[in-house]
């Protein structure tokens, strides 16, 4: 079974020959994020260290969305994987595990559906045909799901539309927090909410506030924006995750290579307050894209394109 990243940096340090072997590649991880070239030699010098590791658990372990020291376990894992990372479609692998079924977080939901249907009948009567506008007032019986909410969508709107105010930063943050830490029961109910009409579709388009999370005063090229994301560890984490869970295949009946749509949508939640968030383009549809365009990429023009279709044209989505 595949192991912790944290644990097993600590077990390889314990160990002379793969502590010589890890600094290698922490040497390597360096010198790819400070975009220097490396030469022949010290190429074969990396790739060597990374073979060296062979069957040890370092070169096996994987992280968890929820676990507390996510950002340094990805670290431990894209400094073993540094060879992955030459560019969009060679991110061959996620970094995190396959989630275990939750089943109490369902069991969560249900009795708060309960509640629901009990004393807060009234409060929720006109929510039949908004099920958008439902999902928040469930999370807002939630402690947690209620404070989360709260917190990204006070630090989001202050500001919001004004790129100079906006704190972009904390505002993904926030989002991260609530998508990492929120039961999924709740937050793909809110995310994903199902609408008749533009005012319910609306609703659903914000969710994410936009206007801080999403939008720039002018659209960046996608290349910019793949990337900011590449520079970034979690944000490379969840595109190597969405990728392979959201790889569109045209054979597969589903149009979906893994036939896992729920791990693609899990995937693109964890896209959401990362540098390539993505969001709905209009009030009417479920079309998601992100915010950015490849209109003057140059000869990169059909890199840019696929980096876009794999959320504007994604059959697995």
């Amino acid at each position: 079974p595949s192991s912790d990243c944290v644990m097993a940096e600590q077990l390889c340090l314990s160990d002379s020959t793969c502590n010589a072997t890890y600094r290698t590649l922490e040497n390597c991880a360096l010198a790819k994020t400070r975009l220097l070239s490396l030469g022949h030699d010290s190429r074969v010098r990396c790739l060597n260290a990374e073979l060296d590791l062979g069957n040890s658990s370092l070169l096996h372990c994987k992280c968890h969305r929820r676990m507390k020291r996510q950002e340094h376990c990805l670290r431990i894992f894209w400094t073993v994987h540094s060879s992955m990372t030459d560019g969009y479609f060679n991110l061959e692998a996620s970094p995190y595990e396959n989630p275990a079924n939750e089943e109490h977080w369902k069991t969560d939901y249900n009795k708060l559906a309960a509640l629901v249907s009990g004393k807060n009948c009234s409060q929720l009567a006109g929510d039949a045909a908004n099920p958008c506008l439902r999902a928040t007032h469930v999370c807002n019986l939630s402690k947690k799901c209620f404070r989360l909410r709260t917190d990204y969508a006070s630090i989001c709107t202050k500001g919001a539309g004004s790129e100079d105010v906006c704190d972009r930063r904390r505002c993904h943050r926030g989002l991260r927090n609530f998508f990492e830490k929120v039961p999924e029961d709740f937050t793909k109910r809110i995310l994903f909410c199902p609408c008749q009409d533009e005012f319910c579709g609306e609703r659903r388009r914000k969710t994410i506030v936009p206007d801080c999370s999403f939008q720039y005063n002018t659209k960046p090229n996608c290349l910019w924006l793949l990337d900011s994301c590449l520079e970034d560890h979690i944000c490379k984490s969840r595109l190597a995750d969405f990728q392979q869970n959201c790889q569109p295949v045209d054979m597969s009946p589903g149009g979906c290579s893994l036939h896992n749509h729920a791990a693609c949508l899990q995937a693109y939640m964890g896209m959401i307050g990362t540098p390539m968030t993505p969001n709905y383009v209009s009030n009417s549809s479920v079309e998601v894209s992100l915010w950015c365009t490849c209109e003057n990429s140059g000869n990169q023009k059909e890199k840019c394109d696929q980096i876009l279709g794999m959320f504007e044209s994604n059959k697995c989505l």
